[in-house]
């Protein structure tokens, strides 16, 4: 029960035939606590003539009578007896074991005042909470959520040729391999020597639960850094840590001239929400990004879909369960961000009897947009091109993704597909989805949503495997 090594440990009370009062045996005997700190300190307890608890049958509890309560009383007034003075000596609080938060002002200021007024990158659930306090706090023009990882370390790189001041890039683990070349050919102490303050929201952390995807990722990141020549320290989740870790940090990378990187456990900053909408889409006649779903499925009852990366997956898994449906017309794409249309495209070309639709996310399309071109001049008729725009990261926190300021149909036109259109409103999105269906490829519909998913949105119960195996072998019947 938490006692010191050498404490005193009570036997247990027999039941007598005489009644006992609670308060009666609370008067005997000290608490566990009281007995422990005389114990420890070699003295004896009031009201007792030893710290130590009977050890032979002659020993018994006061009766009755040595108690002072007269034959026949109520036991009650026996309860109500003076009870003795309430040891004052407690443990002191065990602080050690509460958990610390790094507060999200505290680490903005810290970064400040070592010269850091740009932030870059892409948002990650891991660094949620700092990301967002940046998205609020972050004067007009400091702070620029990126199309992607290596974009965002180019840029940092140029704040640096231009003013002389360390960035800080935020991304997630999985975003590293998008850094890889910007780190190796631009930044590199070997090339340029440009010096760039790397936060790394670590998913898949050896040790933690986290999603098939991440795993690998996880494990590989600090040797990932270390290959590419980039030190790294954790991030402490306490306010004192997290300056020493800082100043490690600023002073490696003010004379080395080179990336530094800090990797973010989960969990390490204090809660924060963001404060502004950033654009978001609204209005009484539109659908969330679910219920669009719902209707891509009625509509395509039997073609293959590939999903992209985040929520959207993950709910067309539950609906297929939620309608009794099979999930092997389904392929998952449950990372590889931004490379659901190409992985779509790749089914296309190698089945062209088969209309196959790809279900886009904005922040996904706008990482690596270039794959629009890339379709677009493939032609394929069968290539099919859902956009569904919420225009925010959703499942990694909800900030800006800069999808609602973007004309994608205009964008997917000049890219070289046959047709683009956009609905946004529930009376035109089936519409939209049947002239997809009917229409020759390379199609593009953009389908504008509301942010936000359900609070109980579950996560796919077949493996990648499973998923996997079972979608080629549909693919193997046609």
């Amino acid at each position: 029960i938490g006692l010191p090594a050498g404490a005193p440990v009570l036997r247990p009370l027999v039941r007598r035939a005489t009644a006992v009062t609670a308060a009666q045996q609370a008067s005997a005997w000290p608490s566990a606590g009281s007995r422990a700190m005389c114990s420890a300190a070699g003295s004896e307890t009031p009201g007792s003539e030893a710290s130590a608890p009977p050890t032979s049958k002659e020993d018994k509890l006061p009766s009755p009578e040595a108690e002072h309560v007269p034959s026949g009383a109520d036991l009650s007034q026996a309860s109500a007896q003076p009870k003795s003075k309430e040891d004052p000596r407690v443990y002191r609080p065990m602080t050690e074991t509460v958990r610390t938060f790094l507060n999200p002002a505290h680490f903005f200021a810290l970064l400040r005042s070592h010269g850091t007024t740009f932030f870059t990158g892409v948002p990650d659930s891991l660094l949620k909470d700092a990301c967002a306090f940046i998205t609020d706090h972050a004067p007009p023009g400091s702070h620029i959520i990126a199309a992607n990882e290596g974009t965002a370390l180019a840029a940092g790189a140029g704040h640096y040729l231009a003013t002389r001041n360390i960035a800080c890039v935020y991304m997630q683990n999985s975003g590293l391999g998008n850094t890889v070349n910007p780190l190796l050919s631009l930044c590199s102490d070997k090339v340029y020597s440009i010096p760039v303050l790397l936060m790394i929201g670590w998913r898949g952390e050896p040790g933690k639960k986290d999603e098939p995807q991440h795993l690998l990722q996880g494990r590989l990141t600090p040797s990932l850094l270390d290959q590419m020549n980039v030190p790294y320290e954790i991030l402490p989740d306490y306010a004192e840590g997290a300056f020493a870790v800082l100043e490690k940090a600023y002073a490696y990378m003010r004379t080395e001239k080179a990336p530094f990187a800090l990797l973010v456990k989960k969990q390490t900053f204090e809660k924060y929400s963001l404060k502004d909408d950033m654009g978001t889409f609204s209005g009484p006649d539109m659908l969330h990004r679910e219920e669009v779903l719902e209707r891509i499925i009625s509509v395509f009852p039997t073609e293959p879909l590939i999903t992209t990366t985040g929520f959207t997956s993950r709910e067309i898994f539950e609906l297929r369960a939620h309608k009794g449906q099979s999930h092997e017309q389904d392929f998952l794409t449950v990372g590889s961000m931004g490379h659901c249309s190409s992985i779509a495209l790749g089914i296309a070309i190698s089945k062209p009897q088969l209309s196959v639709l790809c279900i886009d996310g904005d922040g996904a399309a706008i990482m690596h947009m270039g794959a629009l071109v890339t379709a677009g001049q493939a032609g394929l008729k069968n290539f099919k091109h859902v956009l569904i725009n919420n225009a925010v990261h959703d499942s990694v926190g909800g900030q800006p993704t800069g999808g609602g300021n973007v004309d994608f149909t205009a964008i997917a036109k000049a890219c070289g597909y046959r047709a683009a259109e956009r609905a946004s409103k529930v009376e035109d999105i089936s519409a939209a989805l049947q002239r997809l269906k009917e229409t020759d490829g390379p199609y593009f519909l953009e389908i504008q949503v509301l942010p936000g998913a359900r609070a109980d949105l579950g996560r796919p119960t077949s493996t990648t495997h499973q998923n996997k195996d079972a979608f080629m072998a549909m693919l193997s019947r046609f």
